[in-house]
């Protein structure tokens, strides 16, 4: 009996598009400089399946095609699709009560920080919004901590706008992962007929949280109004170099109160801003 014969391997020149050395550095250095992303050279793969659509989209033979209108065009066309190219290569990995140990924490931090706040509202931002399940959570523990008047207003922010639509729908699959019998039942209204499945976040805890775009690279930092009390940058500044982190830190430095807490990713460590934030628990940073 012959022996079975294997399909051949898919080449680079089996795909749709050629993506060069060269267009992956370009890529590279627009994300960079856009959203300060650094991709590092063995990203070629998620490169070319992201931005592959794009081109299929906007009708572009290739990449150095796409790449070159994309650096020369003006106006609105030009704008929205920079922000396809942004949304193309952020990643949004997220879930409800992830990294569980900082929620238990912010019960603590809320009741501490509610206590002196003398009638005005507490301030948590969430700088990584995705879909949603991290800007939910922190409003789900700011109701069961503090109760459903609580005068605690969250800003929730992405760079994505994808994501940020997903988030403001406030709809997940029914089997989400991280939330429990009771936080289901007291936080989410469960879909019937056509919508059997799902959860929507019920309208109660919605208005706890403003949704808005935002890019960190930005320099219209003071757009985000007031200092906050309480910052959850969890899990971004890896897509960072040393000196963008720099940045970005001293940036939310000034946009924090004195003692301000910083919650960042389990990967993540600020030791070398010890001018900046100084650890006060596990990845939990003061604002020095």
């Amino acid at each position: 009996m012959p022996a079975a014969v294997m399909p051949p391997v898919p080449t680079v020149s089996d795909q749709e598009f050629t993506l060069t050395p060269a267009d992956f550095e370009r890529v590279r250095q627009l994300i960079y400089q856009r959203a300060g992303i650094s991709l590092h050279a063995g990203k070629q793969a998620m490169v070319y399946s992201r931005l592959s659509r794009r081109l299929r989209e906007t009708r572009h033979g290739g990449f150095s095609e796409y790449l070159q209108w994309l650096e020369r065009a003006t106006g609105p066309e030009a704008e929205s699709e920079w922000q396809e190219f942004v949304n193309c290569l952020t990643t949004n990995l997220t879930a409800f009560f992830r990294e569980e140990h900082h929620f238990h924490a912010l019960v603590d931090d809320l009741r501490a920080r509610a206590s002196l706040m003398q009638g005005r509202p507490l301030r948590i931002w969430c700088n990584a919004a995705s879909t949603g399940e991290e800007p939910y959570s922190l409003a789900m523990t700011v109701v069961e901590t503090l109760g459903a008047s609580a005068q605690v207003k969250l800003v929730c922010s992405d760079i994505d706008t994808k994501v940020l639509a997903t988030a403001q729908r406030g709809v997940y699959s029914a089997d989400a992962r991280g939330l429990s019998p009771e936080r289901l039942r007291r936080h989410f209204m469960r879909g019937t007929g056509a919508n059997a499945g799902h959860i929507r976040i019920k309208p109660e805890l919605a208005r706890l949280i403003e949704f808005r775009p935002f890019n960190l690279m930005s320099t219209s930092w003071s757009a985000l109004g007031e200092p906050f009390d309480i910052v959850f940058c969890r899990n971004v500044m890896i897509y960072f170099d040393n000196p963008t982190q720099r940045k970005v830190l001293e940036r939310m430095h000034a946009q924090m109160k004195p003692g301000a807490l910083l919650y960042v990713g389990h990967s993540e460590n600020f030791t070398d801003s010890r001018d900046l934030f100084r650890l006060r628990g596990k990845t939990i940073y003061e604002r020095v």
